[in-house]
């Protein structure tokens, strides 16, 4: 039987000692059967560049002390935003976007609605008008979980000649 599943937030960029390396070890265990990728294998170099960015913010799922999972990202600078290229023209004025860089579950927690929690909690206090995403193309069982939480596929990108092609999602936060 499955432990009460804690929800933590940890918001800017003073992190507690060992969060990043917490964090590496999740992914390794989530992405387990990937890391032999190069993409992959450069995770920490994307925590560091995330963790650092103005109005970062991450909720990881505990079961009591052991990471289950986590969920993190930070608002993109105005007139900034990646995504913009694609053809989504949001209307009645949004402008202001988070982007969730990640929501990843460890194996042994999946198909328990943790993924879910971890993403309404990251967005719960978010400011901004809209939400993006990157969902790997090769994976449609998850877009259609984001397509559920209201994201809808705006175009597709390839961010570094290593990484997969990514479907570009759009999310309205306050309708």
């Amino acid at each position: 039987m499955t432990k009460e599943i804690d929800l933590r937030l940890h918001e800017g960029k003073s992190l507690p000692s060992g969060f990043k390396q917490m964090l590496i070890e999740v992914h390794a265990d989530a992405y387990a059967d990937a890391m032999n990728d190069e993409f992959n294998q450069r995770f920490p170099w994307f925590v560091d560049h995330w963790s650092a960015m103005d109005g970062f913010t991450c909720v990881v799922a505990f079961e009591g002390e052991e990471p289950a999972g986590f969920a993190y990202g930070a608002p993109q600078q105005a007139g900034r935003e990646w995504w913009r290229s694609t053809h989504f023209e949001p209307n009645n004025g949004y402008t202001a976007t988070y982007a969730v860089s990640e929501v990843m579950v460890r194996p042994k927690w999946r198909k328990q609605g943790i993924s879910d929690r971890l993403h309404e909690a990251l967005l719960k206090e978010c400011s901004t008008d809209l939400a993006v995403l990157l969902v790997d193309v090769t994976h449609p069982k998850v877009q259609e979980l984001y397509e559920r939480w209201g994201y809808e596929k705006v175009g597709e990108q390839q961010p570094f000649a290593d990484s997969p092609v990514y479907a570009v999602m759009v999310k309205r936060l306050h309708p």
